[in-house]
């Protein structure tokens, strides 16, 4: 059984997804490592119920989303509208991610006033830590996408040209 690189690309993007799951639900269950120069010192501190509820518990729930997609683009044997449905989902949450790591990453080392007021602390693990994550998440699901479509279309090729 022949294990590909975009099957790896998956299984990273599944990895990934649950790693930062974990990490929004540990922080919604009161836990504080990061979270201040995740979000700034008074969303950390005062933890508002918007905050707790959409920006915690929703984005933890969107990363099991995003884990459950890449499982699905490790899958074989996916065709028709499915197929289409996962490849799409996967370059979406993927260019999502990326977009957001390098605009982030461009407006704060540009020192954009649109950003607003963070603290040096937060500045700086958003632009060594929280970034490069995004974009290495991002570039995990576009690779594992890129390769869900390119291996089926491959393995299709090759049942054809056995066939005749």
């Amino acid at each position: 059984m022949r294990f590909s690189a975009s099957r790896w690309f998956a299984y990273l993007a599944v990895g990934w997804a649950t790693t930062f799951a974990g990490l929004h639900v540990f922080w919604a269950l009161g836990g504080e490592v990061g979270l201040a120069v995740s979000s700034g010192e008074r969303l950390a501190s005062e933890r508002p119920a918007w905050f707790v509820a959409g920006g915690l518990w929703g984005v933890g729930l969107l990363c099991l989303v995003g884990a459950a997609v890449a499982l699905g683009l490790r899958r074989r044997g996916v065709h028709g509208r499915r197929w289409r449905a996962l490849r799409w989902l996967g370059v979406g949450i993927g260019a999502l991610l990326l977009t957001r790591g390098l605009l982030v990453e461009v407006l704060l080392i540009t020192e954009v006033s649109a950003v607003g007021e963070i603290s040096a602390a937060q500045k700086f693990w958003t632009l060594a830590l929280w970034n490069p994550w995004f974009i290495l998440g991002g570039l995990l699901f576009v690779l594992a996408a890129h390769g869900f479509g390119r291996d089926l279309t491959a393995r299709a090729a090759e049942r054809a040209a056995v066939g005749h």
